[in-house]
Formats: C-alpha cells, sequence, structure tokens
C-alpha cells in the first residue's frame, strides 16, 4: 500500500510540473489614487476587456494571467489616454509608470519580452525622427556641399546601426515576442543616393521584404495592422482627388494582400481590416476592387457556411453604383410595411440613421430644409431607422416634423436592413433613380448638396 501511495504521490507531483504556471501581472500608476483598472488582450486594433480590478491608494494592482491564453500584446487601461500595452509570454510582468506620462515614465524591471520591445521602440522612434529631419536635407541640398556630404553619412548611419542592433537582438534573442515584433517592424534600408521619388519607390518594392507572414501568434498585437497602414501610407496623397487616391490604395492593396497570402490566417485578418477600414472612410472603389478580386479563404460556395466576412464582401457588389438597390419591406411608425420598390418617385434618398447619432439628428434638420424647398417635388426621402426604441425613435421625429416615409424594424445593426446594405456606421445615404438604381453613396451633409445639385434636385 505505501509503495502505491508513493507512486501516487509522485504521479501528482510530475503532472504538477508538467502543468504551466498562472503568471501575475503587478502594476504601480503612481498618483493614481484609488480607481478601477481594466486588462484587455489585443488583436490587431481590437481590444476586448478580459478582466479588471481596482487599484489601492498607492496606485498597485495586480492581475493573474492564466497559462492557456495566448502569448501576445495586452493592455491595462484605467482611463481615456491612461494606458500600457505590454507583451505576455508566459512569465511574470512588473511595471511601474506615472497616471499623467504613463508612457514616457514606463520601466519593466523584471520581464526581459517587455525591455527588450521598449528599449527597441524608443531607439526606433528616435532614429526616425533623426531621419525625417535628415532626409529633406539630402533632398534638397546642394550635392556638391560637405554639408550635405556628412548628412548623407549620418543618414546611412544612424538606418545601419539600428539594423545591426536589430540584428543582435535576432541573434541572441530568437523566439522572443518583442523580436519577431521588431523583425516585422523593421524598414529596409534606403541608400542616401536615392532621390525622393525612388526611395518611395523603392520602399513600395521591398517593404514586405523580410516580414514573416506565417507567424500568426503575432495576430495578437498591432504589428499587422499598423505595417499595413504605414505602406497605405506611401501612397496617400493629400493632393490627389478621391478618385485618384482610391486608385493609387488599390495598388496598394493588392500588394498588401498578395504578400500576406502565404498564410491563411493574416491573409484574413488583413482583408477583414482593411475592408473595415476602407468601408469606414466610404472609400467605395476601394470596397469594390477588394470584393470582385478578393475572398476570404475560410469561405466557401454553401450560402449556409459561407463566413461573416465574405458575406459582407458579397454584400458590397451588391450596394456598388450602378447596382440595383435591395428590397426593403419595413414598417413606418404606424406599422404600416413600406416596400422600396413600390415607390414611384423620380429619385429616393435613402437614409440610414439613428436618434443616438449626434451627426444625424443635426443633419436630418437640414435635409428637411431642402426637401420641403421641392417644387414640385421630384425626389422622396426614405429614412431608416437603426434605433431599438422606439420611444427615442418616434419622439426625434415629433420634434423635427419629418414629413418623409420613416421607417424602422427596430432591430437595429441586427437587422435585416443593416444586414442588406452593410450599415456599419450612420448616417449612410443612397440616392436612387426611379428604378432604384444606385446613383450615389454620399458620406456627408456637403456631399449630399453637390450629389442633389447634380441631379438638378436643389
Amino acid at each position: 500500500m505505501r509503495v502505491k501511495r508513493s507512486l501516487f504521490l509522485s504521479f501528482l507531483l510530475l503532472a504538477a510540473l508538467l502543468v504551466p504556471a498562472q503568471s501575475n501581472l503587478s502594476g504601480n500608476v503612481r498618483n493614481l489614487g484609488i480607481k478601477r483598472v481594466y486588462l484587455m488582450s489585443l488583436y490587431g486594433e481590437k481590444a476586448p476587456v478580459i478582466d479588471s480590478t481596482s487599484s489601492d491608494s498607492a496606485g498597485l494592482f495586480r492581475f493573474i494571467l492564466a497559462p492557456q491564453r495566448q502569448p501576445g500584446m495586452y493592455r491595462v487601461q484605467w482611463s481615456k489616454e491612461g494606458l500600457v500595452d505590454f507583451i505576455w509570454n508566459h512569465e511574470d510582468v512588473v511595471f511601474s509608470t506615472t497616471m499623467n506620462n504613463p508612457e514616457d515614465s514606463l520601466v519593466f524591471p523584471g520581464s526581459a519580452e517587455n525591455r527588450i520591445n521598449l528599449e527597441y521602440s524608443r531607439r526606433d522612434r528616435i532614429n526616425q525622427s533623426k531621419l525625417e529631419l535628415l532626409i529633406p536635407i539630402v533632398d534638397y541640398y546642394p550635392v556638391k556641399d560637405r554639408y550635405y556630404v556628412s548628412t548623407a553619412q549620418e543618414m546611412e548611419k544612424i538606418q545601419k546601426n539600428q539594423l545591426q542592433y536589430l540584428d543582435s537582438l535576432v541573434k541572441f534573442y530568437p523566439g522572443y515576442f518583442a523580436v519577431r515584433m521588431a523583425k516585422v517592424y523593421r524598414t529596409p534600408y534606403l541608400p542616401s543616393t536615392l532621390s525622393k521619388e525612388e526611395r518611395v519607390n523603392f520602399l513600395k518594392q521591398h517593404y514586405f521584404d523580410k516580414v514573416d507572414f506565417t507567424d500568426t501568434a503575432l495576430l495578437h498585437s498591432m504589428v499587422f495592422a499598423n505595417k499595413a497602414i504605414s505602406y497605405l501610407a506611401l501612397y496617400s496623397n493629400n493632393h490627389l482627388p478621391q478618385k485618384q487616391l482610391q486608385a493609387e490604395f488599390i495598388k496598394a492593396v493588392t500588394i498588401i494582400l498578395s504578400a500576406a497570402s502565404v498564410n491563411s490566417e493574416v491573409y484574413k485578418f488583413l482583408l477583414d481590416y482593411l475592408v473595415g477600414g476602407f468601408d469606414k472612410y466610404h472609400f467605395d472603389d476601394v470596397i469594390e476592387f477588394i470584393a470582385d478580386n478578393f475572398q476570404d479563404p475560410f469561405s466557401c460556395e454553401d450560402q449556409q457556411r459561407k463566413t461573416a466576412l465574405q458575406k459582407k464582401l458579397d454584400t458590397f457588389k451588391k450596394i456598388a453604383i450602378g447596382k440595383i438597390a435591395p428590397e426593403l419591406e419595413i414598417p413606418d411608425s404606424k406599422g404600416k410595411i413600406v416596400k422600396l420598390s413600390a415607390l414611384q418617385s423620380e429619385f429616393t434618398l435613402l437614409v440610414f440613421w439613428s436618434a443616438q447619432c449626434p451627426h444625424c439628428t443635426d443633419m436630418l434638420p437640414k435635409l428637411k430644409a431642402i426637401y420641403d424647398k421641392q417644387k414640385p417635388k421630384r425626389f422622396e426621402v426614405i429614412t431608416v431607422s437603426l434605433d431599438t426604441s422606439k420611444a427615442s425613435w418616434t419622439s426625434f421625429l415629433k420634434t423635427e416634423k419629418l414629413n418623409w416615409i420613416n421607417l424602422a424594424d427596430l432591430k437595429g445593426f441586427a437587422g435585416k436592413p443593416a444586414d442588406d446594405y452593410n450599415i456599419y456606421a450612420t448616417p449612410t445615404m443612397f440616392l436612387l433613380d426611379r428604378e432604384k438604381k444606385i446613383l450615389a453613396k454620399p458620406i456627408s451633409m456637403r456631399e449630399l448638396e453637390q450629389v442633389l445639385s447634380d441631379q438638378k434636385l436643389r
């Protein structure tokens, strides 16, 4: 019996050693006082709250991270601007900072991952600031001048030192999460002999040369999203009209998604991220190009099994300019079902809005002033409320005396109309002709006024 107990005890001890231990996150935010603190897990720009606690009077707090959690970037936040991002990779993390200056006063005394990340980020930030000052001199200073020569040498020296520093980190800490992030953020070396245009073209061609898109663990950080944004910046130009700017972004999107296509998970993440970003700013040409040329690698032809992302892409094709607007059958404020296709007006302005949206409540009275001045009446307005409270919806209608067609299914963004029109923000507008073909998708009151003027509707 003793032998059996001894073996059983040994088995328990061995099992305990094989199970990864939980980790502690200990923070000290000086001058914070007693306040609620939130722990978030980062996935791109998404940061869901996974735990919360309260700091004591000295600004001390602690979280426990379970071993089954995914290594990656996490965030501690105590106010809108007060936050600290850190790496957790199955080790205890201790940090201290101040409430009013959390980034510059941040210290990680016990975490090698975070010390490396902090030091590399600070060095890189300083070096990028120096390069921003030196590059214009290299671009515009007389080449034969001695000052040009020393500036060009300094420009190359800064880049070489940063790349050598990164190479040393890769050599001594190859598996560290911080080092793998730094490798993605690496900017290609730019010889000082390149002109401004040559430099931009070189970056466009080589920006992703050494990026490991197969490292799916890095999805639990902002690194791929930030890399995509910085690449898009190479194609951005405030002097270009929107149509031409979208054509430039289409080139960038093609290169980003082609580079990421070596890994389905990273490809899907960037596809979703880019679609969401361009949709937010109503870059419809880019969205339509993505919808026509790229698809979710995890989707399939079975309509019931299509992913949410693929359904979103398919819907973008259906609501492109020139397409017939999806049918709407929604009750008005009196409960009567109104059908979009049954309207006989020459033009129809379809507006998705919410009484909780300040931009909407500011815009609709201005739209009413234009609507009421029509002589003769050539366009009808249909507003589709995405409110879930009938009282909020009807109260605004009565207050502003909105005398056009007002509809709502009171299911908010979860309703079929919002789904059929890919509505993720309000207000969203569509101008339709008599056959309900989409003519324009203005994104502001100013654009709407221009669109109505173009059609001689005001």
